[in-house]
C-alpha cells in the first residue's frame, strides 16, 4: 500500500522517472521498438479497415454515416488506447501472484496500480493511440462540426470518460484474478471485447448487450452519448443532451467502484506463502 507520507507530488514524480527509466531502456532497442509501434498501428488500423469495408456496402450504419462513425471509433479507439497505455498493465497481476513477485508491490509506499504501470510500461503501445486520434479528427472534420466552447467542452468530456470508463475496466475485472488466477481470457471479453463493441452504434446491439457494455459497465460514456449530441448522429434510444455533459458522474461513481474493488482484494490476498 502507498505510504501516507508520500504526497501526491511525490508520487507522480516517482512515477515519472520510473516510467522515464523504462522507456529509456525500450529505446535502447530502437529496431524493435519502432516494428512493435508500427505492428500495434496497422493491427489497430485494422478494425478501421472493416468499418469502412461496411460502409463500402451500406450508406449508413444504425441511421449513421460513414463520418458519424468514424468519430465514434476515433473516440472509443484513442480513449481506449491511452487507458491500454497507463492502465493495462494491471493485466500482469495474475503472473506475478503466480511466480510470487506481487508482494514486492505491497512493500513500496506507491499506489501498486502506478507501481505495476510503471514497471511494465510501454511507450509502443502509442501504436493504438495514433490511429484513434488521426481517425476522430478525419471523422470532425467529415461531420463538420460547429464548434464553440460548448462542442469542444464536450469533445474533452467525452474523451476523458472514455480513458476513465476502460481504464476502471481493466482494474475491475483484474480483481477476479486474486480468486482465479486464470481469468486473464474472461477479462479480456469485457476489455477489449467491449472496445471492439464500442466502435459501432451502441443501439444496433441487442438490448441485454446494450444494457451490459452500455451502462453496467458505462462504455456509451466512451464515446456513443457525445457523438450523437456532437455531430447529430441519429439518437433512437432518445439519449438527452444533458446526459453528454453529465458523463463524469457515472463514470467517477463506476471508477470508484473499480477502485473499492480492487483495494478490498489487495486487502484480502493471502501471498504465496513462500
Amino acid at each position: 500500500m502507498a505510504d501516507a507520507s508520500v504526497g501526491l507530488g511525490g508520487v507522480l514524480h516517482a512515477y515519472a522517472r520510473l516510467v522515464g527509466a523504462r522507456i529509456r531502456s525500450d529505446w535502447q532497442y530502437r529496431t524493435s521498438f519502432v516494428l512493435h509501434t508500427l505492428s500495434q498501428a496497422v493491427v489497430t488500423a485494422l478494425d478501421l479497415a472493416v468499418v469502412l469495408v461496411i460502409f463500402d456496402r451500406v450508406t449508413a450504419l444504425g441511421g449513421w454515416s460513414v463520418g458519424e462513425v468514424l468519430v465514434l471509433y476515433g473516440f472509443a479507439t484513442a480513449s481506449f488506447g491511452l487507458a491500454d497505455m497507463f492502465v493495462s498493465q494491471v493485466e500482469t497481476v495474475p503472473e506475478h501472484i503466480l511466480a510470487g513477485t506481487f508482494d514486492r508491490f505491497l512493500l513500496r509506499p506507491l499506489p501498486i496500480v502506478l507501481q505495476l504501470s510503471a514497471a511494465e510500461f510501454a511507450l509502443r503501445r502509442i501504436g493504438r493511440v495514433v490511429p484513434g486520434v488521426a481517425t476522430l479528427a478525419v471523422g470532425l472534420t467529415a461531420a463538420d462540426v460547429s464548434w464553440h466552447l460548448g462542442s469542444v467542452l464536450l469533445a474533452v468530456v467525452t474523451l476523458a470518460s472514455g480513458i476513465a470508463v476502460f481504464g476502471s475496466v481493466f482494474v475491475l475485472t483484474c480483481t477476479v484474478s486474486f480468486w482465479i488466477v486464470g481469468s486473464r481470457e474472461v477479462a479480456n471479453a469485457f476489455t477489449y471485447g467491449g472496445s471492439f463493441a464500442q466502435q459501432y452504434p451502441l443501439h444496433i446491439f441487442h438490448e441485454w448487450v446494450r444494457g451490459i457494455i452500455g451502462w453496467l459497465l458505462p462504455m456509451a460514456f466512451a464515446g456513443y452519448v457525445g457523438t450523437i449530441h456532437l455531430v447529430g448522429a441519429a439518437n433512437p434510444l432518445d439519449l438527452p443532451r444533458w446526459l453528454a455533459f453529465a458523463a463524469p458522474l457515472p463514470v467517477g461513481v463506476f471508477a470508484l467502484l473499480a477502485s473499492r474493488a480492487w483495494a478490498r482484494s489487495v486487502r484480502n490476498y493471502q501471498s504465496t506463502g513462500s
